[in-house]
């Protein structure tokens, strides 16, 4: 199986993030589930929540509230709104605002994780984002003074420089060669991948990441370093908000 397979959806949004709107042909279809044969839903994974959408085709509108992985890959509808049956071609459309938010604050964490790694040498232990606003945890032993300041400061220099951010898909072994290419306390990368996908923010954070991302730092926009808590013995929680 390519990178960009799952079950029988080509993942279009893995090669192309602008990607909003594209058409389809339904392959199977239930109020449970919509499989097409190719989608620019993005499913979820790593902190990041599915996309929201419609599918339009005959005339009527499906709204799409999310995805469900399983072997193949599930678009939701709304209740009660209609099912394109198997064999019809949709026109699909991704909720802009919703994706671009959600690119701008997963992109903003990959900043975050790499401010904190390079400047404490700490590891993510969990994260969770919605539109423009995330969590991130780290094993951080100290807080030292100013360090809320200092990180804020820092990652909003890292935007300012308008780092370009590369997306590319390495065989397993060469991947696995770049130092630190797993910057979470635990390896998520499942055993067998043969392929994996790297997110690289250049000259600042390089790691494997599956979700998607802005061109380049600026588009980030400002971090706000909103609060930090402790989560246990020597672990921290950073919560960050975006704004343009």
């Amino acid at each position: 199986m390519t990178f960009d397979l799952h079950g029988r959806t080509r993942r279009l949004e893995l090669t192309d993030q602008g990607l909003r709107s594209f058409e389809a042909v339904v392959l199977e279809a239930t109020p449970d589930g919509i499989v097409l044969d190719r989608s620019a839903f993005y499913p979820g994974g790593g902190g990041q929540p599915p996309d929201h959408g419609v599918l339009l085709w005959q005339g009527v509108e499906t709204r799409i509230e999310g995805v469900r992985k399983g072997d193949d890959l599930y678009l939701v509808p709304a209740a009660d709104d209609p099912i394109p049956p198997a064999g019809t071609v949709v026109r699909a459309a991704v909720a802009d605002e919703r994706r671009s938010a959600l690119m701008r604050t997963h992109s903003g964490l990959h900043v975050l994780c790499g401010v904190v790694f390079r400047d404490y040498g700490a590891l993510v232990t969990g994260g969770n984002m919605e539109p423009m606003t995330a969590r991130m945890d780290f094993n951080l032993p100290e807080v030292p003074p100013g360090f809320k300041e200092a990180i804020e400061d820092a990652c909003n220099a890292e935007i300012a420089a308008d780092r370009r951010i590369d997306v590319r898909v390495l065989p397993r072994a060469e991947a696995f060669a770049i130092p630190d290419i797993i910057r979470t306390a635990t390896n998520l990368v499942p055993e067998g991948i043969p392929e994996v996908r790297i997110v690289d923010i250049v000259g600042l954070d390089t790691q494997a990441d599956g979700g998607t991302h802005v061109a380049s730092t600026k588009q980030i926009g400002r971090i706000k370093v909103a609060k930090i808590e402790s989560k246990g013995r020597g672990f921290r929680r950073l919560r960050i908000a975006i704004s343009d």
